[in-house]
C-alpha cells in the first residue's frame, strides 16, 4: 500500500550532516530568541511603565513628604509638616548660578548631560540587591521622582519605576525645570523644604543673596542634613563642604583662586520647636512620639521625607478624659501647681493616655522625674514575697513611731500586718520591711516591675520613696504588677507605614516575665483596700489596687508632691501635682495638697470614665505567699483575730523558686541627664524618712501665722 500522495510508507533515515544541520539550526533559532527577548523585553518592560506611570508634580513632592500621626482609632492626631513659610517656592532663575553649581556638584555632575539616569549606578544598585545590600547611585531627576512618587524602598522594583520615570520627565520638561521643581522639593534639615527656607534656616537670608561658600554649605547637607548640619556636626561639616567645593572646581565651575579665597561659613542656631507639634496637651504626645521613633532608628530626615504614617496607641476619648480631669481638678487652684497622668494598657504597654501639662512646645511632666512617696511601698512588699522564706502578707510588725521616723495621722498601729500597713501607709512598718529585705533588693523589685530611673546607693528610705521616679516610670511599673508580673516596654508608637505602604514598624505584643504571677497576685491583695480608705472607689464596686504618696517639704506641716497611682486589670493610670521650684503645694484654701486630695480626685475622675463602658474585671484568685493577711480592719491588731483559712489552697506554697529580678533594658523615653527633675538633689530628713513616706494625711499645719516670704500661701 501507498501513502496518499504518492512516497513511500518508510522515510529515510538521515544522515549524519543532515542530523548536524537540524541541530544547528535549532541553536541559531534558539540564540535568536534569546537575543530577542534580551533586546525586545526590557524595552517592552520599559514601554509598559511609560504607559501606566504617571510623571508627578511638585505638588505630589509636597503632599508625599508629610507625615501624618494619628489615635489608635485612626483619626487624626496631627501632621508634621512644615511650619508657615518654610516651604518657600522660588523661580530657578532666582537662585545664584553658583549655588546650583554646587548642588550639582554634590548631587549629579552630568545633570545637563545625562539622560535622566545613571546606568552604572542602576547596575550597581541591582548587585548590591543580588548580595542582600542596598542602594545605588541615582541622579538629581531620579532624587525628584523618587521622593514625588516612587519612595525609599530599596527594591529593583522601585528603581525601574525611578528609572521609567526618569526618562519620562526628561522628555516631558527642560533640565532647568527639573532642577527648579528639585530645589523646592528637597529636605534641607532644620524643617526646611526647599533651596529657599534652607537659605532662611541657615543663614537668615533669602537664596538671591547666597554666595558660593553659603551655596557649598546648603548643597552638601542635602545628602544627610542630620550628618553635615555643621551644628551638630561641625568637623564633618566642613568635609562635606571640602568636597563640594572641590568638585566645583573640577567642573570648570570655579576657579582655584576662588577656592583659595573661600571661608567656611558661619550658620545661624537653629530654631527650637518641630513643625506640627501641637502647642496644647497633645504636643507633649507628638514630642513624645517622635523621641520614640528617634530610638527606633526612624530619624528626622524620614520623618521629613518619607510621607509616614505613623499610628499611636492614644485612645482619643481617654485623651480627652485625661486632660478634663486634670483641668476640672486645677481650676481656680493656684498657678504655680503642675500636673502629670499617664495610663498604660497593663497587657501591651501600650500608653492610652497621657497628660504632661498644657504647654505642648514646654516642659513634659510626665517624663520630670520627682520623689515618689509611699508610691514605692508596693516595691517593698515586692521584694519580701521573694525573700527566702518569704515575708507574706500577714507577717506583723510594731508600727508605732519611733524617734527619727513619724507616721502620718491616723496611721499608727500597735501591731498590724502588711495590708493593714498598706491600707493605713504606716511608714514605721515599711522601714522596717525594708532593713530586712534589703534596701538594695527593694531597688532591684522596683526596676524588675519597670522603673528605670536612677536608684543608686538605696536605703532603707527607699521605701518611702526617696528617689525620684516620673508618672510615665510609675504608670509602667504598677502596669507590670496588674499584668501578673509580665513587663511590657511602655510605648505611643503602635505601627509606622511609609507613603508607599511599607511597614517600618509594628509594636511587639509580647511582653518579659519579670517575676511569677502568684506573686504579682500578691502585692495586689495589699493594694486593695487603699482606695476605699482613702475615699477613692471606682463606681460599681469596682475592684483597684492603688496607693497614695505624698513627700513632705522643709517646711513643717507642707508638702512638696502628691501622688495617686493604681490599676485595674486592663488600665494602669499615675497621677501627679507639684510645682516647678519644688516648693510646697496648697489647695486655693490654703490646705496642703496630699495625694488622696487633687491626685486622687484627678485620677479617680478619670479612671470613672475611662472605664464606665467597661465591664467589671476581678483579679485573679488570691494564693497567698507565706502568711496570708488577716481581715482584721487597720488599727485591730491581726493577732487577735483569727485569720481565715485561705482558698482554693489547702497549703502554702513555700519560697518561690524566682531568679533575682534582671535589670529591664533602658528606657530611651526617660528623662535625660540635665533635666532639672534629675539634677535637682533629694530633700533629706531626719533618719532618711520624715520627707518621703507620710502620706493621705499631711501632718497638722503649725498654729502660728505663716510667713509667706519664705512659704508661698496658696
Amino acid at each position: 500500500m501507498t501513502r496518499r500522495g504518492g512516497g513511500s510508507q518508510h522515510r529515510r533515515p538521515a544522515t549524519p550532516q543532515e542530523r548536524r544541520a537540524q541541530r544547528l539550526r535549532l541553536v541559531r533559532r534558539t540564540a535568536l530568541a534569546g537575543l530577542a527577548a534580551v533586546l525586545l523585553g526590557p524595552l517592552l518592560v520599559f514601554g509598559l511603565g511609560w504607559v501606566f506611570f504617571s510623571v508627578p508634580s511638585p505638588a505630589d513632592a509636597v503632599t508625599n513628604q508629610v507625615a501624618l500621626v494619628s489615635y489608635s482609632d485612626g483619626s487624626r492626631l496631627t501632621r508634621l509638616v512644615p511650619e508657615e513659610g518654610n516651604r518657600i517656592a522660588v523661580p530657578v532663575e532666582d537662585v545664584p548660578q553658583h549655588v546650583r553649581d554646587a548642588v550639582l556638584a554634590a548631587e549629579d555632575r552630568t545633570f545637563y548631560s545625562n539622560p535622566g539616569f545613571d546606568l552604572t549606578g542602576i547596575l550597581r544598585a541591582v548587585w548590591n540587591q543580588v548580595q542582600g545590600g542596598s542602594g545605588g547611585g541615582s541622579t538629581i531627576t531620579q532624587q525628584y521622582v523618587k521622593n514625588a512618587l516612587v519612595g525609599d524602598e530599596y527594591s529593583l522594583w522601585r528603581k525601574y519605576k525611578e528609572v521609567v520615570l526618569a526618562v519620562k520627565i526628561s522628555q516631558e520638561r527642560t533640565k532647568d525645570e527639573i532642577l527648579g521643581d528639585y530645589l523646592n522639593a528637597i529636605y534641607f534639615g532644620r524643617g526646611a523644604y526647599g533651596i529657599q527656607s534652607a537659605s532662611q534656616a541657615y543663614f537668615g537670608k533669602p537664596v538671591q543673596l547666597l554666595d558660593a561658600s553659603e551655596g557649598a554649605l546648603l548643597a552638601g547637607v542635602i545628602q544627610s542634613p542630620s550628618r553635615w548640619d555643621p551644628a551638630r556636626n561641625p568637623e564633618r561639616a566642613v568635609e562635606r563642604w571640602d568636597f563640594v567645593l572641590d568638585g566645583m572646581v573640577a567642573q570648570g565651575w570655579l576657579t582655584p583662586q576662588e577656592r583659595a579665597d573661600a571661608r567656611f561659613p558661619a550658620t545661624i542656631e537653629p530654631r527650637r520647636g518641630q513643625a506640627g507639634v501641637p502647642a496644647d496637651a497633645n504636643g507633649h504626645v507628638v514630642t513624645a512620639v517622635t523621641a520614640e521613633l528617634d530610638a527606633l532608628g526612624i530619624t528626622s530626615e524620614d520623618l521629613a521625607q518619607e510621607g509616614l504614617r505613623i499610628t499611636t496607641t492614644i485612645d482619643p476619648e481617654r485623651q480627652q478624659q485625661a486632660v478634663d480631669a486634670a483641668h476640672a481638678a486645677l481650676e481656680g487652684q493656684p498657678e504655680n501647681l503642675r500636673s502629670a497622668m499617664v495610663a498604660v494598657d497593663p497587657q501591651t504597654g501600650g500608653i492610652l493616655a497621657y497628660y504632661g501639662g498644657d504647654n505642648g512646645l514646654g516642659l513634659d511632666y510626665a517624663r520630670v522625674r520627682r520623689l515618689a512617696g509611699s508610691t514605692f511601698k508596693p516595691f517593698v512588699v515586692l521584694a519580701g514575697l521573694q525573700q527566702d522564706p518569704p515575708v507574706g502578707l500577714g507577717e506583723t510588725f510594731d508600727g508605732e513611731e519611733v524617734p527619727g521616723l513619724r507616721n502620718a495621722e491616723g496611721a499608727d498601729c500597735d501591731r498590724c500586718d502588711l495590708k493593714q500597713a498598706m491600707t493605713v501607709s504606716n511608714n514605721v512598718v515599711f522601714n522596717s520591711l525594708a532593713k530586712q529585705v534589703g534596701p538594695e533588693n527593694v531597688a532591684a523589685a522596683a526596676r524588675a516591675a519597670g522603673i528605670t530611673a536612677p536608684l543608686d546607693d538605696p536605703n532603707e528610705g527607699i521605701a518611702l520613696g526617696n528617689k525620684e521616679i516620673s508618672a510615665l516610670e510609675l504608670a509602667s511599673a504598677y502596669a507590670t504588677i496588674a499584668g501578673g508580673g509580665v513587663w511590657h516596654q511602655p510605648h505611643l508608637v503602635r505601627e509606622v507605614v511609609t507613603a508607599d505602604g511599607r511597614v517600618l514598624f509594628s509594636a511587639a505584643t509580647e511582653g518579659e516575665r519579670r517575676f511569677p504571677e502568684r506573686v504579682a497576685r500578691n502585692v495586689v491583695e495589699s493594694m486593695l483596700e487603699v482606695a476605699d480608705q482613702d475615699g477613692l472607689t471606682l463606681p460599681d464596686g469596682r475592684p483597684v489596687a492603688a496607693k497614695t504618696g505624698t513627700v513632705q517639704s522643709r517646711f513643717d506641716g507642707e508638702n512638696n508632691d502628691a501622688w495617686m497611682a493604681g490599676f485595674t486589670p486592663s488600665l494602669s493610670t499615675s497621677v501627679w501635682v507639684g510645682t516647678d521650684m519644688n516648693t510646697p503645694i496648697r489647695t486655693a484654701g490654703g490646705e496642703p495638697i496630699s495625694g488622696k486630695t487633687l491626685p486622687g480626685e484627678v485620677w479617680q475622675e478619670f479612671m470613672g470614665e475611662a472605664l464606665e463602658a467597661a465591664p467589671v474585671e476581678t483579679f485573679p484568685p488570691y494564693r497567698p505567699i507565706g502568711e496570708a493577711a488577716s481581715d482584721a480592719p487597720p488599727g485591730v491588731d491581726p493577732e487577735a483575730t483569727p485569720t481565715p483559712t485561705p482558698t482554693p489552697e489547702p497549703t502554702v506554697e513555700p519560697t518561690p523558686e524566682v531568679p533575682p529580678p534582671a535589670e529591664p533594658p533602658a528606657d530611651p523615653r526617660a528623662a535625660q541627664p540635665g533635666d532639672p527633675a534629675t539634677t535637682r538633689e533629694p530633700e533629706q530628713g531626719d533618719g532618711g524618712g520624715l520627707l518621703f513616706g507620710d502620706d493621705d494625711e499631711p501632718a497638722p499645719p503649725p498654729t502660728t501665722s505663716q510667713d509667706c516670704s519664705i512659704t508661698p500661701c496658696g
